[in-house]
This record gives structure tokens, sequence and C-alpha cells, in this order.
């Protein structure tokens, strides 16, 4: 029997109150994602409660892990005092064939958050002070990245983790999708509600993708409601022209991906899979403002800035960090 370390079963079993590699005690079970399991644990040799990032046993998803770990040394390295906001990486190691991540312990992640306090009926968290103090820290995360040339591609509320409530503080994760500018970049980045534009109509792209990203998220964490429903690309369009203004001729005419939702005069259109018939979509109109129901005029345009649908037109991260809205100061709360 050959054995290749990329076995039949590709989960590890998770037992609570077990030590893991002699050093880690399993405490909690905190979660799956499509390539992992993740668990808390007290590391035995430093007291430290940590979390435990268990690879699926694959060899995509333990390659695409390897290139994350790569990226968390480098990006931890040139961040010696943890001031740049993007999740610590301790240590990694291959035990019982399973690659082990092992990071700092946050709490939940901006998602689940928001869910848990919509749910519990409580005083709404997300209140445009708090969004100032989380939206710092994020363009502070992505400057710091896009400095180095990295796109992180994957920035969405699951991907933010609050590191603590009362002081809102946060840190990016999952770098296992980031790749460096000079990369050859692959047309399929950002999930679906996050992507940019330009990725989408199949335009090169930079950092400025995360920024589009960060847009959509500070929209959704303002009104309860993801601005971009995940309902298919051109429903995507559809709303995002409605809301934002027509797509740049240009945009159009270079885009490889165009043909697939634009018709040769750029009309919206789907081929309805019962008829079988071509069908245009006409963007209904809405607004910004009646999405996230409030009037602050400096939040308002910053959130326009960010979602700018010319990528050319939308400030980098070190530009955004400069807009008067996040030096206003609320009366707390607000």
């Amino acid at each position: 029997m050959y054995r290749t370390g990329f076995e039949e079963n590709k989960d590890l079993p998770i037992v609570l109150n077990t030590v893991i590699a002699g050093r880690y005690y399993v405490t909690e079970y905190l979660g799956s994602a499509a390539f992992s399991k993740v668990v808390q644990a007290h590391d035995l040799y430093t007291g430290v409660d940590v979390c435990l990032k268990i690879i699926k046993n694959d060899k995509d998803f333990f390659d695409q892990s390897l290139d994350e770990i790569k990226l968390l040394k480098l990006v931890n390295k040139h961040d010696p005092a943890d001031e740049c906001h993007i999740l610590r990486l301790y240590d990694y190691f291959y035990h019982q064939e399973h690659l082990f991540i092992v990071c700092e312990l946050l709490r939940s992640n901006l998602y689940e958050f928001q869910k848990f306090n919509q749910e519990s009926g409580g005083e709404a968290y997300f209140t445009l002070n708090r969004l100032q103090v989380i939206t710092r820290q994020c363009l502070e995360a992505l400057d710091y990245l896009h400095q180095m040339g990295i796109i992180h591609c994957d920035l969405k509320p699951e991907n933010i983790l609050i590191k603590s409530y009362r002081r809102s503080e946060i840190k990016v994760i999952d770098l296992g999708s980031s790749c460096f500018k000079s990369d050859n970049l692959c047309l399929y980045v950002q999930s679906r509600s996050y992507r940019a534009p330009e990725v989408i109509l199949g335009l090169p792209y930079d950092q400025k993708i995360d920024i589009w990203s960060l847009g959509c998220i500070l929209a959704e964490l303002c009104s309860g409601e993801v601005l971009f429903p995940n309902d298919g690309i051109v429903m995507i369009l559809a709303r995002m022209i409605g809301m934002l203004g027509p797509i740049d001729q240009e945009m159009l005419e270079q885009g490889q991906e165009t043909p697939k939702y634009f018709t040769e005069e750029y009309d919206l259109y789907y081929i309805n899979e019962e008829t079988n018939q071509l069908e245009y979509i006409i963007p209904e109109e809405s607004s910004l403002e009646g999405h996230v129901q409030v009037s602050d005029t400096g939040f308002l345009d910053f959130l326009r800035n960010l979602l700018e649908i010319d990528p050319n037109r939308r400030p980098s991260a070190s530009e955004a960090l400069e807009h008067p809205w996040l030096s206003y100061e609320y009366s707390f709360p607000s």
C-alpha cells in the first residue's frame, strides 16, 4: 500500500480536551471553512490561548495554505510592533498528515457579530462613531499590504475579526487568496457581493479592488443589509448602475468579460434559461443614502469615494485615510 500523505479522509477528527502534537490542548470548536476547521486551544508551552487552523488533507488546499503562511510571515516580520491590524502567525507544523497553522485568538468576525447583534435585538453596535474607528484600522491594514505590493483579494465581513469589542479593535485575516500586484493576476478573485466592477468586467486590476470591497462592507455594517446581494453577476451590475450611475464606456469597451453581460449597444442582458431568449435588464434607480439610511453627509461622501466605479478615480488606501470624515469628531456615542 503506497501512502502519499494525501489520504481518503480529508478531515482530522476533532476531540475536545485532547492534546495535539504534545503541545496544544483543544478547548473549543470554533467553526469550519471550505478548506479548514478552526479550534481554540491552550498552548501548554506558553500558557496562551491560541487559534488552531487545521487544513484539510488536500494538495490544492495544502499549497494555498503554504502561500498564506509565507505571506503572513512576511507581513508580520515587517510589522514587529503589531501596529498594522493584520493577524499574527505564531507557528505552523505538520501533524497526522495535516497542516496546522497557529494564530492569535480573536473574537467574532464582523458578519457573525452583526447577525448576533441584530438577532439579540440590543442596541446597534455599528454606530458611525465605531464604524469610523473600524474603517481607519481597515485602511491602515490595506495601506500596509498595498505598500508591500500585496492585494488582499478577498476582503469581506467574514475576513475582519474583532479583537476588542469595547475599543472596536479589529484584525484583517485570511491572506489565502492574496497575491502580489506583480503576479499573474487571475480572473476570478473576491467574493461575489464584494467584487469590484473591474474584476467583473475582466479588466486589469490592482490594490484598488480592496478599497471597493471595503466600501461594500461599510454600507452593509451601517444598514444591516448586503449592498450587492449575490443573485447573479448581471443583477449585481444592474444594482451598481442603478445606485452609482453608468459604467464608463471605456471600461466596457476594454473588459474581456463585457460581452457576457452587455449587448453590443451596451445594454444589460441575460439569457432566460427556460425560453433561451435574450432579455434586457433595466437597472432600477436607487441611492446609496436610501440603502444605508443615514443622512451624515461626511460618511456618505466617504462611502461614495470608495464605491467609485472607475478604479482610476477611486482613492488608494493612503488617500482614503486623508478623507475629512475620518477626522470628524462625533459626540460619543453616535
